[in-house]
């Protein structure tokens, strides 16, 4: 990793490769409690989801909290939502999430909430690192942290979840398969479907510390598809590790992506309900879903990759509702970070309202052919400053018009560029992203 400890997301790396060792995180532990410490001893809430390195990470965290002088609640294997909103209630000074969210066992990482339940600011973060370089000091004896085991956190979290949609909504007689990726979800979103009313058939919810996404979950959906078809279920729905993502399947076996949640979503709180503001997505939501809101006069506007900057956008335009593709989708009126069960149950109360289907009710919007094609970087290069490039890109649009849509995207982990064309014509679409992608690779190489 860089010397910016701090990304987007957290600390997140190979576990045992620097700095994702134990005696780092133990020290993320008391820089954290150092700088967080100045308003007072305060209480840290820290969870985990189910890889087998969250134990000694755990302790670790907690080690270094407490020799800073403040005060653990643990919680155990819990969605990343989770330890938001129980921070949140339980008027913590902030939450620590041990995930690698999506990722393999071997990856492990640590993300940070305030006391809002929002993540931490940047300066908050910067302050953070600047503590890590120094030497670990311990408070004096009498003012070492202690630790405390919340029980219950498991029946608090079902509770907050179930309160997200009318207390009037049942999902009796709903038949839906529940894939939890082995991860944070397994022993949470089943009861809570259960709890209203529905029958569930569960996959992934066997956690041994190394499955933990394997093949499973919002990754890997079609796994879904043989209990759903086999068990004529309604619908499907799967998590990540982590539970901030989903993605959903109707009884045919058809995943529906973010945007199609997003999109459902969006009819039910802005168009039925009233939620004012429009929506959110980033630079890769389907042009599909702009279009459709545009048809009904909602708002909607992008931005850069990644759920922080949504939510950044989110918070300035004064909107409720935004996500991406990936499934991770933020309910700002129910909640303050992306919620995988609490975007589920906004989507299955809206179709228990309409008395519709998942299939039919994503009909009303399909999804626009998209091509991606990665091209590798000898250099560092800004190629949209490149005169030949950006002519391509230009006649590309052009031909397109208002059907669709070119992008230039850096990846931020690799040497490569992704090129991306989508529009209403699949063969269109590839045609012109190979184009443009051999005009890229010709000044890529040089």
């Amino acid at each position: 990793m860089s010397r910016q400890y701090f990304g987007t997301d957290g600390i997140r790396g190979r576990v045992g490769v620097p700095p994702m060792t134990v005696d780092f995180i133990m020290k993320v532990g008391w820089a954290a409690g150092k700088v967080l410490s100045q308003e007072g001893r305060g209480r840290v809430v820290i969870g985990k989801d189910t890889r087998i390195s969250g134990y000694m990470f755990e302790s670790a965290l907690e080690a270094g909290l407490a020799a800073a002088g403040l005060d653990v609640i643990l919680l155990g294997p819990m969605p990343t939502p989770a330890i938001a909103y129980l921070t949140m209630a339980q008027r913590a000074t902030a939450g620590i999430v041990i995930s690698a969210s999506h990722n393999p066992y071997h990856d492990d990482g640590v993300k940070f909430f305030n006391g809002s339940g929002f993540k931490l600011a940047d300066e908050t973060e910067v302050e953070i690192e600047t503590m890590i370089a120094r030497p670990l000091t311990m408070v004096e004896s009498e003012s070492i942290g202690k630790a405390t085991r919340m029980d219950d956190a498991k029946g608090r979290y079902i509770e907050f979840c179930k309160s997200s949609i009318p207390f009037n909504t049942t999902l009796k007689g709903m038949k839906l398969v529940v894939d939890c990726a082995h991860g944070a979800t397994y022993h949470i979103a089943p009861a809570v479907f259960r709890e209203l009313g529905a029958e569930v058939i569960e996959i992934g919810t066997s956690p041994d510390g190394l499955n933990i996404n394997k093949d499973v979950g919002a990754l890997h959906p079609q796994n879904m598809r043989s209990e759903v078809l086999e068990n004529q279920a309604d619908l499907g729905i799967a998590f990540d590790g982590d539970g901030d993502r989903l993605m959903m399947m109707d009884a045919k076996g058809d995943v529906k992506n973010g945007d199609q949640l997003l999109y459902l979503i969006a009819q039910s709180k802005l168009v039925k309900r009233g939620v004012k503001g429009g929506v959110v997505g980033t630079l890769m939501t389907n042009l599909a879903l702009e279009h459709a809101l545009a048809s009904q006069n909602i708002d909607f506007e992008r931005a850069k990759v990644g759920d922080r900057y949504v939510m950044e956008k989110l918070v300035d335009k004064g909107w409720m509702l935004g996500g991406e593709s990936s499934g991770h989708i933020i309910c700002l009126d129910k909640t303050t970070t992306g919620d995988g069960i609490i975007a589920a149950l906004q989507v299955l109360d809206w179709l228990v309202s309409e008395e519709t289907t998942l299939a039919d009710a994503c009909a009303g919007m399909s999804l626009y052919p998209q091509t991606m094609i990665n091209v590798p970087l000898s250099r560092k290069i800004d190629m949209q400053s490149i005169p030949a490039v950006k002519e391509a890109v230009s006649e590309v649009e052009a031909q397109l018009a208002d059907r669709g849509r070119v992008l230039l995207r850096p990846s931020g982990t690799e040497p490569l560029i992704r090129v991306m064309v989508e529009g209403q014509d699949g063969n269109e679409v590839d045609k012109l992203a190979n184009q443009l992608a051999s005009c890229v690779a010709e000044h890529a190489a040089g």
